[in-house]
């Protein structure tokens, strides 16, 4: 029994987890509010964690900043700490008026704050450019051009240009000496908005494996990546195994809903129950929905008192509204497992807030089978009034056996010829009425013999 809905699971269709974190992007960025290195010679700045490693190039000899403008940048930084971008951006457009032409180093220091400056406004595409300006740079630091090509990529993700920063990152990867695993995760982000599930797989898996490898936890939405796209490859197995490690750093109950939806994908009824238990029992499911779906699948395993156990529960507990339904539900629970003492009351209040006369009828069947017949013939007559029924040919054969136990054979008949009118029905209500005729001649027989 598949009670939960996966694509609501998994959120498909919606960014949430799986998309781009804008946040998340905007503290990788760089800024320029540090203090300016005059060598330009530092390293990529996210290159912290375990990386792959490429063949070291040989490096090209930097030029270095004059103390004047350095001093200029300096103080256009100053200028950006009060948000004065004007007076900055006025102050960075005098630097290329001098006599002397800016050297590399001088125009890519001038570029990278050009760049702050617009993406502190938001001017993401002026941003773009003045890092494009960067890597344009003959004789620029190789160091920084390298670092201006992870920041056109993530800048192309912040503004949803997915294609774009696709492009940019695999350009930046085939020059970057060191590639750390939020690189090969921000690779796989881009070609997951794009639908290109296998290279996302691929790249997931790089970032994942680069953390176990280091004896890191992988982080959450990580996981949550992957296992979207093994999901999307119907390997529900390794969806299975993902959530198992989740559960194990990062236990919530949203896994533990996903593992038994998959469980249910699987057929293995005992597993999806099992899970969904045990969140349960760790206090995770607060909800109504969530106590009505447990008390669900507790039912379709065959274990209904513990589903009369959860509803009670919920309802005593004011998180499940004790409406007619939630009343029914409960009170067939406590039918199923036997306890007709504790069915019957709840039934009944079920039965008394419904405007159709179904709950009638069955809390009539109730009754019939603890042998409290003047009560099923009511509780059956009111439901007959009420309407609704699903069947009223099964109703009147009710309602028929009641009358028929209370020894009054007029009605009991009249019933079993409505019943009888039902094909469905018909077989059965003959039945009784030829049953009721021999009883009736066997009661004469016996008055008279007295």
């Amino acid at each position: 029994m598949n009670v939960y809905r996966l694509k609501s699971l998994f959120g498909l269709g919606k960014p949430l987890v799986l998309g781009v974190s804008l946040l998340a992007l905007q503290a990788a960025l760089p800024t320029v509010l540090q203090s300016v290195d005059v060598s330009m010679t530092a390293g990529v700045a996210h290159a912290q964690e375990k990386a792959a490693e490429k063949p070291k190039k040989k490096t090209k000899r930097t030029q270095a900043m004059s103390n004047k403008i350095y001093e200029k940048v300096l103080e256009a930084q100053e200028l950006i700490e009060v948000k004065d971008y004007d007076g900055a951006l006025k102050l960075l457009g005098e630097l290329g008026k001098g006599r002397r032409p800016l050297n590399g180093a001088e125009q890519a220091n001038v570029f990278n704050t050009y760049a702050f400056i617009y993406y502190s406004l938001e001017k993401y595409p002026q941003a773009i450019e003045a890092y494009k300006n960067i890597i344009g740079i003959v004789d620029g630091p190789e160091g920084q051009q390298i670092q201006a090509r992870y920041s056109i990529a993530q800048l192309y993700f912040v503004t949803d240009q997915w294609r774009e920063g696709v492009d940019a990152l695999n350009d930046w990867m085939s020059v970057s000496t060191v590639i750390g695993a939020s690189a090969y995760n921000l690779l796989s982000q881009g070609y997951y908005q794009l639908k290109e599930y296998d290279p996302a797989l691929e790249n997931i898996e790089i970032a994942i494996g680069m953390f176990k490898t280091a004896g890191k936890v992988p982080k959450e939405n990580w996981y949550g990546l992957q296992r979207f796209l093994y999901y999307e490859k119907n390997d529900y197995a390794k969806v299975v195994e993902i959530l198992g490690e989740m559960l194990v750093h990062y236990p919530k109950k949203s896994h533990w809903v996903q593992l038994s939806a998959m469980y249910s994908e699987l057929k293995n009824e005992d597993r999806q129950l099992a899970a969904m238990e045990t969140a349960y029992v760790q206090g995770l499911l607060v909800k109504e929905k969530e106590l009505i779906n447990m008390a669900y699948l507790f039912l379709a395993s065959d274990v209904p008192h513990k589903a009369a156990k959860v509803l009670d529960k919920g309802i005593e507990g004011k998180i499940i509204d004790p409406t007619s339904k939630n009343l029914e539900l409960l009170g067939g629970a406590w039918r199923q497992s036997q306890e007709i003492k504790k069915a019957i009351p709840i039934m009944a209040k079920a039965a008394a807030g419904s405007e159709k006369g179904e709950l009638w009828y069955r809390l009539c069947s109730v009754y019939l089978d603890s042998d409290q017949f003047k009560k099923a013939v009511d509780s059956c007559s009111k439901g007959i009034k009420k309407g609704g029924l699903k069947r009223s040919d099964t109703v009147n054969l009710v309602l028929g056996m009641a009358h028929f136990n209370l020894q009054q054979y007029k009605s009991a008949r009249s019933a079993f010829d409505k019943a009888a009118k039902d094909k469905r029905s018909k077989k059965y209500a003959t039945q009784w009425i030829k049953h009721m005729n021999n009883t009736i001649k066997r009661q004469k027989s016996l008055e008279e013999d007295a």
